[in-house]
Formats: structure tokens, sequence, C-alpha cells
């Protein structure tokens, strides 16, 4: 019989990457871990389910993993098989859909040539306006391939996706797309490329089956942290909403999703479809490319940009910045609380990124234990 604990080792708020790993850790080392989450479901954005139509899809848009670390790859291949997966792109510009990130294909279809890789990098060089120091977006991207590209490709996306103008935000945002001299058309070059064989939700329940884990979903903490007796708080969520927005709100950017299901096998060539310059929706994507189903329907989401709404993206301009500062040192501050994933470090992390902090944190609470347990 399975002894109840009168108290809890953790309480983990928020049961997406950074929160299942680390109660998955620590519960396999004996330690009694309550997960709880707001949301009717664990998983976090990367949750997925089936439609009305019977079609695994990304309620929160499309989730592609990928990452070059073996240990981070090895960790998660515990609660799952996966299924090959490399993410094509397409961007829609002047009646033509074209590869992104940009590659030789790209510069060759668009403007009517038939380069070679080395004329290609004689094309960006002839093109690229020179950048003193690269500071902003729009820095990163002139410097590279031109005014001409970065105007189809990237000014449009990026102020449609942030509400900015790329010359408002830091180098960072268009630096996450590479520029390519060769013909390949994948979206990501991650040495693992891969989707979760039957889906994340699974792994996720996986993950969180250990007998040492409590779920509560439907739970915000708030409701629950005084009556619930717990040693230590792993806190998931926004750093700003921990403390009442004491210094004032961190700005993000969220999404509106709108799911359609269409009575056709395929939609779309590729698995998504971006569009820089038209419409308001920065870009649509088909769920069969990425989960390999079968089906004689299809479903896909649009993606719509919005100033209001749960916060995805941290935005990252050099104010916002000095603003976390403040929240990071009164979370470095605070006695049994360990901050971390995306929103609680105020960080655009990739899934891959989340799960490698999540397991050096967990390194580190092991750390410390030790040292506790010696002293």
């Amino acid at each position: 019989m399975t002894e109840i604990p009168s108290g809890f080792d953790y309480l983990i708020v928020g049961a997406g990457f950074a929160g299942s790993v680390l109660a998955e850790r620590l519960a396999s080392e004996g330690k009694h871990v309550l997960i709880v989450d707001k949301r009717p479901h664990i998983g976090g954005n990367a949750y997925d389910c089936y439609d009305d139509a019977g079609i695994l899809i990304h309620p929160y848009g499309p989730h592609i993993f990928h990452t070059n670390s073996r240990e981070v790859y090895d960790y998660l291949s515990r609660f799952t098989e996966w299924r090959p997966y490399q993410h094509r792109v397409k961007a829609s510009v002047d009646g033509q859909l074209l590869p992104i990130p940009i590659n030789l294909d790209t510069v060759n279809q668009m403007y009517g040539l038939n380069l070679t890789s080395f004329q290609v990098e004689e094309f960006f060089a002839s093109v690229a306006e020179p950048v003193e120091q690269v500071r902003t977006s729009e820095d990163v991207v002139v410097s590279k391939v031109g005014r001409d590209l970065y105007n189809k490709f990237f000014r449009g996306y990026t102020r449609k996706q942030w509400g900015l103008d790329p010359s408002e935000l830091d180098a960072s945002v268009t630096a996450r797309v590479p520029t390519r001299t060769n013909r390949d058309d994948r979206y990501f070059a991650d040495t693992y490329q891969v989707m979760p064989l039957h889906g994340y939700t699974r792994m996720f329940e996986r993950m969180l089956a250990h007998s040492n884990i409590k779920v509560m979903t439907n739970t915000d903490y708030r409701e629950i942290v005084d009556f619930i007796p717990f040693e230590h708080l792993i806190y998931t969520g926004p750093v700003d909403a921990y403390f009442d927005y004491r210094f004032g709100k961190l700005p993000y950017r969220s999404l509106e999703f709108v799911h359609e299901t269409h009575p056709q096998a395929q939609m779309l060539p590729v698995g998504t479809v971006n569009y820089p310059n038209d419409y308001a929706y920065t870009r649509v994507s088909e769920f069969k490319h990425i989960t390999g189903q079968m089906h004689a329907q299809t479903s896909v989401v649009y993606e719509l940009p919005r100033a209001e709404g749960d916060p995805y993206y941290p935005v990252p301009r050099p104010e916002n910045a000095v603003l976390y500062k403040k929240y990071e040192a009164l979370a470095q501050a605070t006695p049994n609380v360990t901050f971390v994933g995306r929103l609680a470090t105020y960080k655009y992390y990739n899934m891959d990124q989340v799960v490698a902090q999540a397991l050096t944190t967990y390194k580190k609470l092991s750390g410390e234990r030790e040292k506790e347990a010696v002293g």
C-alpha cells in the first residue's frame, strides 16, 4: 500500500517542459512532488490532442522538436519513441512560394537567376549593406542579404509578429534564422530532428506517471499554496506575476490560433507557409506533415499575433531586459523558490533549451541537498 505523504517536498507550478522534467527527476530520487497547472491539461504549450475529425493537432500552434543536445534527446527518449521529421517552410512572396530560410533556390527562383553556391555568396556580398555595429534585427538581415530580401521576407513578418519594426528589436530575433548558400531547405539544421511518435501529451503522461508525483490541473497555485504543506517551490510561470507586477508588467507578444479542418488529404506543400506581406496572419501550418498521420481530411492552424493574451514571446528590447533584471534580483533573493522556464526567466527558449535548463536546475538542486547533508 502506497504511503500518502503528509506534505510534499516540492510544489511545482506549471506542467510544461520545465515543470514536468523537474517533477520526474525529483520523483525518481524519492521526493514527493505536487505539480499544478491552471490549464485543464498537462504539457503546457506543447500539449496536443485529437480534434473532432480525429486529426492530431497542436492547439497552441506547431511545436517542432529539434536539438543538438544528446543529453536532452536521450533523456526524452525514456518517455517516447520518435518519428524522424525535418520541417520545411515556404514564404509567400510576390506570388511565389519560396524556401525560407533564404537559400540558393530562393534567390534563383525569386530573381530568375541560375547562380551556383559560389556565385550566390558573391550576390549576397554585392547587395549587403555594411553595418558598423549589428544591434537590431534589421541590421542582422541587411548586413547579410541586403534591403530587397529584407523587405520581402523579414520586415513585414516581423512587424506583424512583434508589433514593432525590426529596427526596434534586438538582433537575436532575426539572428535565429540562418542564410544559406546551398540548397538545404530544412528550417532547422540540428542533429536530432524528430517528433514524439504518439504525440507530446503521451510523452508528458509517461513523464508524470511516477507514483511520487501528484498532478492537479485546472488549479491556480495561489488557491492552494497556503493549504498544502511543502518544502520548496519550483515556479515556471511569469516572473512578474509571481511578484504581483511590483515593477510593472514585462511585455510579451501573444498569439490567436484559428483552427480549420478541410475535406481534402493535403492543403499545403510543406509543414508551414509564411505570409510576410499579405493577410493579418503570419503563417499557416498543416499538422499531418508534422505528425505523419494518414487521414482523408486535413487540419491547419492560422497564427495571428496579438498584443494581449497568453504570454508567448518575451519582447527582446534593451529596456525590457533592464526591467527583467529587477525581477531576477528579487527571484534570486527569494528563499526556497526556484524559477525555471521561458516565462520565469523571460527568455525565448526553444523546447530543448527548456529541457536542458530544467536538467541543469535539477543537478543544482541535488548538489545543494548533498552539501546540506554533508554539512
